[in-house]
């Protein structure tokens, strides 16, 4: 009953857009009565958390299957702006929706940030390895990192921008963080 209601949800909201969309037009879809909502979600935000959720999980299933022994870590951060960049082309329309009401509903600064974390992972290794200055603090850089991904999702969803050079703009700003913009 879950899944049907979550779909229903999903894809009311795609085609016609969160705000537009009931919990009676929701439940309609899904075949079952209102009051079932409120068995798997205590309000219609609720449903924006749960696709938040699913997409942390495709995340990490999507680095796990890229990761490899002896990556460093630009490459690693490289190939998590790329994952990223492929969830959300994958379901672009829906990206667009779920991202304004994401952000309507205060999610961004509410929600634990589930990027943010994922960054400093990576940069924590990297400072294990040796890769990374000792005085760097991975958290600081987590959510840099996070604000140049949302931030640039930000910029292409308000734009009606297709995502075709996202994976190319994220990649290419991670670098000009990691590497600077001072001439060497």
């Amino acid at each position: 009953m879950y899944e049907r209601l979550y779909t229903a949800s999903i894809e009311l909201f795609t085609e016609q857009g969160y705000e537009e969309t009931s919990i009676e037009d929701i439940t309609e879809r899904a075949d079952v009565a209102r009051g079932t909502f409120f068995n798997y979600f205590d309000k219609k935000e609720e449903v924006i958390a749960a696709w938040g959720a699913r997409r942390r999980d495709t995340l990490r299933a999507e680095l796990g299957a890229i990761a490899g022994g002896g990556l460093d870590t630009l490459t690693c951060l490289e190939n998590c702006m790329r994952a990223l960049a492929k969830i959300n082309k994958l379901e672009w329309r829906t990206t667009q929706v779920m991202l304004a009401a994401w952000v309507r509903c205060g999610h961004p600064i509410f929600e634990q940030p589930y990027a943010t974390t994922l960054f400093a992972e990576i940069v924590t290794a990297g400072k294990q390895a040796g890769e990374v200055a000792e005085h760097v603090d991975p958290t600081l850089v987590g959510n840099i990192l996070r604000d140049v991904y949302l931030g640039t999702l930000y910029r292409y969803v308000g734009r009606g921008k297709q995502p075709t050079t996202l994976a190319s703009e994220l990649v290419t700003t991670l670098r000009l963080v990691v590497n600077g913009i001072r001439e060497q």
